[in-house]
C-alpha cells in the first residue's frame, strides 16, 4: 500500500515452534532503556537500512498457531517511493537473522533435558531463539561500548550514539537506526568523547569504522570464516581483545558454540549456579562450557534471561523449576579449546560488560 507521502507493506513469517518473540527480543535488547531495539510488550520496532532506504519495521507474534506454526506479522513503513523488492527481501533476511528464525534447537533441548544443572533454566525460557545484531558491524560497536562498563551504562552510550549518528525515519516515536560505518568513520573522536565514550574507545570506533567503510575490513565476509580465523581478524583491530571477539562471534556471527568466558556478568552467574570458586576465571568457564558444546552460547542467553527475570524486566517468565540433579552429563568429544592458543594466552585489560549480556 503506497500513497503520495509513503506507504506500508505486510508479510508473515511461519516459525517452527517453540518460539517466543518476547524472550528473543529481551535477549537482543538486554535492558529496558535500549532505544534502538524498541519493545512495548507486544511489538518489536526497529529502524533498518535496506537498499539505501530507511524503513520502520514492526514485528508482532500472532496469537495461536496456524498449521502447527507460530506466526510473526511484520509491518514495513516508509516515506516517499516504495522500496524495491530487493530492499524488502533484505529486510526479511535481516529479521530472520536477528530473531534466529532458522535456528534448530532440537539438539540443545535434548542436551539440556539430560543435564539437571540447566534443564529447569531452559524449560523456563522455552522458545527463546539465539538473537543476532542486525550487522556484524553493529555487534562490534556494541562490544566496544560495553567493554569494562556495566551493561546499563553501555546501553546508554549506544543510545546516544544512535541518536546522534543513526538514520532517522519521520514517524512519531520511531526509534533511531544504528549508525553506519560511513557515518561513524566521519565522526570526530572528540565528539564521541563528549557523549561519554573514552578517547581510547572513540579512536577504536572511528578506526574500525573507517576500515569497514573503505572495504579494507570486510566484517560481513567473516560469515564464511571459521571461528579461529574470524577471531584472529577481530583481535587484529586496535582495542579489540578476546571478550570483544567472542562477543562478536556469538552476537554478530551467530556462533552459538561460543560462550564469552571473559564476560564478568556471565561468569558471576555461572559461579552462583554451578558452584565455581570465587577465583574461577576464563579457563574454568571454558572447562564448564565444554559440557555444553556446541551450545555454550545458548546457555549464555538463558543465563542472561534468568538475570533479566530476576531483575523484574520480563513480562511473563515462570519461576525456574527445582533442579533435578547437579550431576554432569558425559563430556562430549571433539570440543575445540575455544579461542586459538595465542589468544588464550594473550594478556589484555579488556573485560566484558560487568553485569553480563
Amino acid at each position: 500500500m503506497t500513497g503520495e507521502g509513503g506507504g506500508m507493506a505486510h508479510f508473515v513469517f511461519d516459525v517452527h515452534p517453540p518460539f517466543r518473540l518476547d524472550l528473543t527480543i529481551w535477549a537482543l535488547r538486554r535492558r529496558p532503556h535500549n532505544s534502538v531495539d524498541a519493545w512495548d510488550g507486544t511489538t518489536y520496532t526497529r529502524t533498518l537500512l535496506a537498499g539505501r532506504r530507511t524503513l520502520l519495521v514492526a514485528v508482532r507474534q500472532e496469537p495461536g498457531r496456524k498449521a502447527g506454526r507460530e506466526q510473526l506479522g511484520v509491518e514495513v513503513r516508509w516515506r516517499g517511493e516504495a522500496p524495491s523488492e530487493a530492499a524488502t527481501a533484505e529486510v526479511r533476511h535481516t529479521l530472520e537473522r536477528m530473531l534466529g528464525l532458522g535456528a534448530d534447537l532440537t539438539g540443545f533441548y535434548e542436551l539440556a533435558a539430560a543435564d539437571g544443572r540447566i534443564a529447569g533454566l531452559v524449560r523456563r525460557f522455552l522458545g527463546v531463539r539465539p538473537p543476532r545484531f542486525a550487522s556484524i558491524f553493529e555487534a562490534l560497536v556494541n562490544a566496544v561500548a560495553c567493554q569494562q562498563l556495566s551493561l546499563t551504562v553501555g546501553i546508554h552510550l549506544l543510545n546516544r550514539l544512535a541518536a546522534r549518528y543513526g538514520p532517522q525515519v519521520p514517524f512519531r516515536g520511531a526509534p533511531p537506526g544504528f549508525p553506519t560505518p560511513e557515518r561513524l568513520a566521519a565522526a570526530d573522536p572528540s565528539d564521541l568523547r563528549r557523549i561519554g565514550f573514552s578517547m581510547a574507545k572513540a579512536r577504536t570506533l572511528t578506526e574500525a569504522s573507517g576500515r569497514a567503510a573503505a572495504g579494507v575490513l570486510d566484517l560481513e565476509g567473516l560469515e564464511q570464516a571459521g571461528d579461529e580465523q574470524a577471531a584472529a581478524t577481530l583481535v587484529g583491530l586496535p582495542g579489540i581483545g578476546r571478550w570483544s571477539a567472542e562477543y562478536v562471534l556469538l552476537r554478530g556471527l551467530g556462533r552459538t558454540g561460543i560462550l564469552p568466558g571473559d564476560d564478568v556478568g556471565a561468569r558471576n552467574n555461572l559461579r552462583r549456579r554451578f558452584q565455581l570458586s570465587a577465583s574461577a576465571g576464563y579457563d574454568e568457564v571454558m572447562a564448564l562450557a565444554k559440557d555444553w558444546w556446541p551450545y555454550g552460547g545458548l546457555v549464555y542467553f538463558h543465563l542472561l534471561l534468568g538475570a533479566l527475570a530476576d531483575a523484574g524486566y520480563l513480562e511473563a517468565a515462570a519461576p525456574e523449576p527445582r533442579r533435578r540433579s547437579s550431576r554432569r552429563p558425559p563430556r562430549r568429544t571433539s570440543v575445540p579449546d575455544s579461542l586459538p592458543a595465542d589468544r588464550r594466552t594473550r594478556r589484555t585489560r579488556e573485560a566484558g560488560a560487568l553485569d553480563g549480556g
